[in-house]
């Protein structure tokens, strides 16, 4: 569970795993930040697979889209905001539950801590090992090497404005809080 990510991921052995063909992947141009610490991730396609939670007393079952990724990963997937969205699933990170409702109540899915703590601890240990290797700045570059290097530096005058701003005061009373707003901006 991840409720910051907003995708899901899976990783090739996953995919490989259950034994569904890449040949299914459709395939993607865009990189994605976050996963490998300090470098944009390239997938190697998109997947649409069905997601069942709960029982045969209760289940509900969605078509959730992966971006599967060929890197090492702790774990088998990453479920982020999509797929919560979709069950209209709650997180809770303390008692490690995700609930939802079913057709005949709700559904909890429930891990047990040691285990949480042995992906927590396995996680940790990989990405450090790729964060301090002579790897991550080769990962960026092959793994997509017609895509635009998005991690130069940009120019200061990239963030200035194309015209001139004038301040708006946008609380009567109170004038310190104001917003900057073109002075080129149709009436309307």
């Amino acid at each position: 569970m991840d409720g910051r990510s907003g995708l899901n991921i899976m990783y090739i052995d996953t995919l490989d795993a259950m034994r569904i063909p890449r040949s299914k992947l459709c395939l993607v141009g865009s990189p994605f930040h976050g996963v490998i610490s300090g470098a944009q991730a390239y997938p190697l396609g998109q997947i649409d697979l069905l997601v069942t939670f709960g029982s045969r007393a209760n289940f509900r079952s969605e078509v959730l889209t992966f971006e599967v990724v060929d890197f090492l990963g702790s774990y088998h997937a990453i479920l982020g905001r999509p797929c919560y969205a979709r069950f209209l699933a709650i997180p809770n990170y303390t008692y490690l539950k995700l609930k939802m409702p079913g057709p005949n109540g709700v559904i909890t899915v429930s891990s047990v801590f040691s285990h949480a703590l042995t992906c927590d601890r396995d996680h940790y240990e990989l990405a450090t090992v790729v964060v301090n290797s002579s790897e991550l700045p080769r990962l960026g570059e092959s793994s997509a090497p017609t895509a635009p290097n998005y991690n130069q530096p940009t120019s200061s005058s990239a963030f200035r404005p194309l015209e001139e701003t004038k301040m708006v005061g946008i609380d009567p009373t109170d004038p310190t809080k104001t917003v900057r707003i073109g002075t080129q901006l149709p009436a309307k």
